[in-house]
């Protein structure tokens, strides 16, 4: 290597990206495992995940209690002893829940998976839910909840969510004092039995897998869950609030900064315009060298960030735009964020502008598949959204050769500011 030259800067949209290879196996009692193994570490991840979000929910924050509750106690081991087991054998239990799915994840060594998937299948299925525990859970739930209803960007957060889909739906609605005042035990316990069960289960795993890895997790979860539950799965009409104006909600009178939130439906993740309106909302707000940022951050000083995201779900999404600045100049950012809209719809990208956001977004997915982990990530996603290999080489095709008519046509087409909910909490 002559180190009196510099080295030869390519460009990352030549690069050929490649998804690296993801196997599986089905334990006894068909539970799909996918998993990829590494030996460049001594550690382990292993992630259960469940169809157990809020969509299945009856009464809100139900699948949330269910969830975060889980490590609260078995027959046998109270919350204290699950934690120390764990802390003692150096491991970490996340516990997560989403609109669809909820999950629960184990971070381990190698060596200690034997000692700690008994504790996971007794956790899994033999939760009990001590009264003692829900009502700390409830208390600590209201003083949070207390304390980040004073917080614009919280409100704004759960505002916008709800005229995008409705105070009902379960992408608009959210926790209050009075649903966690009204969480019972057996409402929680009998949500645990219906979706906490086998058939509604995919196993990920990632890291240094031992050769007896599928005859471990046989052994403890191949037979487990083996009375199978029918999902009670509702249907939810998306109730978008009917008026699309400017919206102004003061929670602090003498606050200083406010919460600018503005954004629009859209389909669904499965809508064939995803894979072009996601480099076109990276143009417009997706990146730190965006549209958005280089006009209301570098050049008026408005705020310290701004972006613009893609929130796509199974049954619904959203087109979101996001700041904080000063509660005297909210509305200029408003302003300039629909100038921005306007100059999309109304000019070509520039060829260099184009070809920056190509090398962001291609490098932005050689970070995302960098290691075992992230790649098990990427592959996790794609699964539980019953999509494959084929929608990425897609993405990655798109990416490279979508043109600037194209862009053109799709600002035209979603940003409308006559269909954008404008929203400022101060």
């Amino acid at each position: 290597m002559d180190r009196k030259q510099p080295p030869i800067i390519k460009n990352a949209a030549d690069f050929k990206i490649v998804l690296p290879d993801c196997k599986h196996f089905q334990l006894d009692n068909k539970i799909p495992v996918y998993y990829i193994p590494s030996n460049q570490q001594e550690t382990l991840q292993l992630q259960w995940i469940f169809k157990a979000g809020s969509w299945y929910e009856s009464t809100t924050s139900i699948a949330l209690s269910a969830n975060k509750l889980l490590k609260s106690g078995t027959v046998d081991l109270s919350a204290l002893e699950i934690e120390e087991e764990i802390e003692y054998y150096g491991a970490f239990l996340s516990l997560r829940c989403y609109h669809e799915i909820a999950s629960i994840t184990l971070h381990c060594l190698e060596k200690q998976l034997p000692h700690l998937l008994p504790l996971i299948r007794t956790i899994l299925t033999g939760a009990t839910y001590p009264k003692e525990e829900i009502a700390l859970f409830k208390k600590n739930k209201n003083q949070a909840l207390s304390v980040n209803t004073k917080k614009s960007e919280f409100v704004a957060n759960q505002l916008i969510d709800t005229y995008l889909f409705g105070s009902y739906h379960p992408y608009g609605r959210h926790s209050s004092h009075e649903a966690y005042d009204a969480l019972q035990r057996e409402n929680i316990l009998a949500f645990f039995q219906q979706y906490y069960a086998h058939n509604h289960c995919r196993i990920f795993a990632a890291g240094k897998l031992s050769k007896t890895f599928e005859q471990q997790l046989n052994q403890y979860f191949g037979d487990a869950w083996n009375e199978k539950k029918s999902l009670l799965q509702k249907k939810y009409p998306i109730q978008p609030a009917l008026e699309k104006k400017h919206r102004k909600n003061i929670t602090n009178s003498e606050g200083v900064q406010g919460a600018v939130r503005i954004a629009t439906p859209f389909p669904n993740r499965y809508h064939p315009d995803v894979p072009k309106l996601q480099i076109l909302n990276t143009i417009f707000g997706g990146y730190f060298g965006s549209r958005l940022m280089s006009n209301i951050r570098e050049d008026k000083g408005y705020t310290y960030g701004i972006y613009s995201s893609l929130n796509l779900f199974a049954k619904g999404g959203s087109l979101m735009i996001q700041t904080e600045a000063g509660t005297d100049i909210c509305e200029n950012v408003v302003e300039e964020v629909f100038k921005e809209m306007d100059r999309l719809k109304q000019e070509r990208v520039q060829e260099s502008e184009l070809h920056l956001v190509r090398n962001y977004i291609m490098g932005s997915m050689l970070g995302a598949l960098d290691g075992c982990f992230k790649a098990i990530r990427y592959w996790k996603n794609l699964i539980i959204s019953d999509l494959d290999e084929k929608h990425f080489y897609h993405s990655i095709d798109t990416i490279k050769h979508i043109q600037a008519d194209e862009i053109q046509e799709l600002a035209q087409k979603y940003l409308d500011e006559e269909q954008f909910y404008n929203l400022i909490v101060t």
